[in-house]
């Protein structure tokens, strides 16, 4: 759990961050075109990076549970944002909550009166949510897991929501090989935003990112086996390790898709 001055801090420098940004919009429209198109101009890159994360998670995640079930799903999405994936789980007929601390007009769950009344809303911490248990079928954290100050934690409040044989999916989150690599980012990402903003957005002592030994702890504590999709994000953006090794620059980081299932008893 996060003190209230802490927590306090971070939604205005987070606020402040995403204003700058350029996130958001007063139009409905540019909310019921994302993840495919930002009908704003100035995160175009983000977003399409996102579109490609959420076919893929469609595809190769979804649909298979779809099939599967047969029925409409019970899905949280966890650091829902601007509720744009709720939306889409939504228009596929499914029964999502989106949950998340920033309430913002229009980076936050505010942004969810663009969409109609198709899905719920909860303001709540993602490590304290406020929901019965064994409820779900899937817990999802679209871009959000890596704000965790504990993952074992974090996916035990998880574990505690899903129905049995139910799944975590982590969407757009920073994952490296090496913890080592992981941490320089983290302390440039500070620097960056001292420079430019005034702060080090540290509030929350946040973790930032996901990495390989992590996850292997992470499989051994909670019992957890994980399932990896790997996004097809083009040709740069795949060779960029390349780049990196030759310009003796840090590895940049990885966006696969993360898929969890506890074992049962």
């Amino acid at each position: 759990m996060t003190d209230a001055i802490a927590r306090n801090r971070f939604l205005r420098e987070y606020q402040y961050v995403r204003r700058a940004e350029g996130r958001g919009s007063e139009d409905s429209s540019y909310y019921l075109a994302l993840p495919f198109k930002d009908l704003s101009g100035r995160n175009t890159g983000m977003w399409k990076m996102r579109a490609k994360t959420y076919r893929y998670f469609e595809r190769h995640i979804l649909k298979p549970v779809e099939r599967r079930t047969g029925r409409p799903l019970e899905i949280l999405d966890l650091g829902a944002g601007n509720c744009w994936l709720s939306y889409r789980l939504s228009l596929r007929g499914h029964h999502t909550i989106a949950v998340d601390i920033f309430n913002d007009e229009l980076d936050g769950l505010g942004a969810a009166q663009h969409y109609g009344a198709t899905f719920s809303t909860v303001e709540a911490d993602f490590d304290d949510l406020p929901l019965s248990s064994a409820s779900f079928d899937m817990v999802i954290y679209n871009s959000s897991v890596h704000y965790s100050t504990n993952y074992a934690y974090t996916l035990l409040e998880a574990r505690r929501c899903l129905r049995p044989g139910g799944q975590i999916v982590i969407l757009d989150s920073p994952l490296y090989k090496r913890k080592e690599d992981g941490l320089r980012m983290v302390q440039e990402r500070h620097a960056f935003f001292k420079q430019h903003y005034g702060f080090r957005s540290d509030a929350i002592p946040s973790i930032e990112f996901l990495d390989v030994p992590t996850l292997r702890e992470l499989s051994a504590t909670l019992k957890l086996t994980w399932h990896v999709v790997v996004p097809w994000y083009g040709w740069r953006w795949h060779t960029r390790g390349l780049g990196a090794w030759m310009q003796n620059k840090r590895p940049p980081s990885r966006f696969w898709i993360l898929v969890g299932t506890f074992n049962q008893p």
